[in-house]
């Protein structure tokens, strides 16, 4: 079973550190994680793809173990983590690359699909949302800080950022919770309590608004360039609901959906259902 080699690159005045495994002539799947993980929840989704494909998994600014110098004076958005993405494809000589965009993956990948539609090849979407009907109720304090951005509205979200609060986010609608192993939710809770390191998380909440308003503009992409499009979800998520999944299906006559019985974070409990998926999806589609 290949092992993931893990990198840096300098991209956007960032030093992007990021995995990769596989044949340096195969199709490129570009792996973009969620909060509030990193390039180390494709772990074990990548030895399972790598015999075929190159797979890359950068972590994001703000996440894993990329760094942001403070003189870069760095601002955390999602247009921000978009560009620094795109620079990072360009720093690696990336023209052509499937997506894999799972939760804050998507938002930046699809914005990196508008800008650059010729060179993607296919678009995997696990629980990665594009659809207002897509959002659980988990949101509804994030939403309500959206709306009125106060200190205290705040601090709410800051609770939920616990550890136990990410441990939740493992294991909420998992029928075995059992089964998740413990280290992604310790690292990612280790993380996110770096000096500095929640301000940036709560920053980024608050600008998740800025991602709804532009799902219209992600689903005249998904009309207009119609890429193979994998929607393969947690069907117990609490954050982001099938009828986002579905909803590729209304804009992209090229989608197909694939529900799991498990959570938000699905390569937890079926990432051999997911390569699965993904091999016989990505040999229909880069065929074509």
């Amino acid at each position: 079973m290949t092992v993931a080699a893990i990198h840096r690159v300098e991209a956007d005045g960032v030093s992007v550190f990021y995995r990769e495994a596989g044949p340096v002539d195969g199709p490129v799947v570009l792996l973009l994680h969620g909060f509030p993980t990193s390039s180390f929840q494709y772990r074990e989704l990548m030895p399972l793809l790598a015999d075929k494909y190159r797979v890359i998994a950068p972590d994001l600014p703000g996440f894993g173990f990329t760094e942001v110098p403070a003189e870069r004076g760095y601002k955390y958005t999602f247009e921000n983590l978009a560009k620094t993405i795109d620079a990072f494809t360009e720093a690696l000589k990336l023209t052509r690359y499937a997506l894999y965009v799972f939760d804050y993956g998507a938002p930046t990948g699809f914005r990196l699909a508008m800008a650059h539609p010729e060179r993607v090849t296919a678009i995997v979407s696990q629980n990665g949302n594009a659809y207002e009907a897509g959002l659980g109720d988990a949101w509804a304090p994030i939403q309500t800080y959206w709306r009125e951005p106060t200190a205290e509205h705040r601090e709410v979200v800051h609770q939920a950022l616990s550890a136990d609060g990410i441990k939740e986010q493992y294991t909420y609608g998992v029928p075995h919770p059992e089964r998740i192993k413990p280290e992604g939710y310790t690292l990612d809770a280790a993380m996110i309590l770096r000096p500095g390191n929640m301000e940036i998380q709560l920053d980024l909440f608050l600008d998740y608004a800025n991602n709804v308003k532009r799902y219209p503009a992600f689903q005249e992409y998904f009309r207009k360039a119609k890429p193979p499009l994998l929607a393969i979800w947690g069907e117990h998520d609490p954050f982001f609901i099938p009828p986002g999944a579905e909803g590729f299906k209304k804009d992209n006559p090229n989608a197909t959906v694939q529900f799991l019985d498990t959570g938000h974070f699905a390569l937890e409990t079926h990432v051999v259902e997911v390569a699965g998926a993904m091999r016989e999806f990505l040999g229909r589609a880069l065929k074509a």
